[in-house]
């Protein structure tokens, strides 16, 4: 009989592991998620629960329809509890610590997505532990697990993800970072980012995406003026005007942005793109209905793919990398 204290080589032991840049992903490890979300996406048969028995948290500070809803039914559909927090719902309203509440939820989920529109080091702090896996559903500067769900639509539209010339249109925002910083660690990538000026993505993130690109043989390039924009995409990306969970100071923005609203006489230009939007979008003002309901729309196939990615991040961050390699031959199966 073998003693309880010892572990046979061969039982794997979950390590939990946070998501919250894309800039923790290697190369492949970007790869693999986007696999698998493809894989969940096209699996049918019985339900596949690598996550029974565990407990997974969400805490959002801020509003969010497709995000929450995607990790609530990956839980679920992956086996495991949820429980789900609101702003006003914990102790960190009356004062408690970060930590404290850290320490809390650390004893008892086996990991938490967290949407805010604050200090990104506040989630650096809550995953400063190995017992829970912190997600960011999105933070002021970054939504990577946006970026993974659009990867994933790309990959099952067309097959690939390298050589696809993507256009995005509206403000560098944190849909924009995520994107520029997982499109440009693939080959013969082409992103060119239409943005009203001084609504650009932020020039750190921009270069740090630009020395990426450059190391695979990819580009990235800004403009204000989507006339001049690239005229031979295959998807056409837009994003309202509005980023949830912030304001503009400037009160005549709206004029700023109007040109760089995706209408048919746009799409008309690239008659072979295909549109995407991160959703919600706001009709009339950054697209209009013709083009968000037309044939070259798969926004909505979009918004249901961040379930499937939801599915593969949340089985990666609290199964840890190993499981990942040992459901390699799976995603055949």
């Amino acid at each position: 009989m073998c003693c309880p204290c010892t572990r046979p080589a061969s039982i794997f032991i979950p390590v939990h592991q946070p998501l919250l840049s894309i800039r923790d992903l290697s190369d492949a490890e970007l790869r693999y998620l986007i696999r698998r979300g493809a894989w969940f996406a096209g699996r049918s048969g019985p339900a596949h629960r690598p996550l029974a028995g565990k407990v997974i948290g969400s805490f959002f500070t801020k509003t969010s329809t497709r995000t929450r809803t995607a990790f609530a039914s990956a839980a679920f559909r992956l086996g495991a509890g949820h429980i789900s927090y609101g702003p006003d719902e914990l102790q960190l309203a009356t004062g408690e610590s970060i930590e404290d509440t850290l320490r809390v939820f650390a004893g008892m989920l086996d990991g938490l997505v967290v949407r805010t529109a604050g200090d990104p080091g506040e989630l650096r702090a809550l995953a400063d532990q190995r017992r829970m896996a912190v997600i960011n559903a999105m933070t002021a500067d970054e939504h990577p697990t946006q970026a993974i769900a659009d990867l994933t639509t790309l990959q099952l539209r067309f097959g690939r993800i390298s050589g696809l010339r993507i256009l995005y249109v509206g403000e560098g925002n944190n849909t924009a970072a995520a994107l520029a910083l997982a499109l440009t660690r693939f080959p013969d990538v082409e992103l060119c980012c239409a943005t009203p000026p001084g609504y650009g993505i932020d020039q750190k993130i921009f270069r740090e995406a630009q020395a990426q690109a450059a190391g695979h043989g990819s580009s990235i390039t800004e403009c204000h003026d989507l006339t001049a924009a690239m005229t031979e995409a295959d998807v056409v990306y837009a994003t309202r005007w509005q980023t949830t969970g912030t304001s503009k100071a400037d009160p005549n923005w709206r004029s700023l942005f109007a040109p760089f609203q995706v209408n048919a006489e746009l799409m008309a230009r690239r008659p072979d793109a295909v549109f995407m939007h991160d959703l919600p979008a706001h009709r009339g003002e950054d697209v209009t209905d013709a083009v968000l309901e037309g044939p070259s729309s798969i926004a909505f196939q979009q918004a249901e793919n961040k379930l499937y990615s939801a599915m593969a991040v949340l089985e990666w961050c609290v199964l840890g990398e190993s499981f990942a390699e040992m459901n390699h031959e799976g995603e055949r199966n």
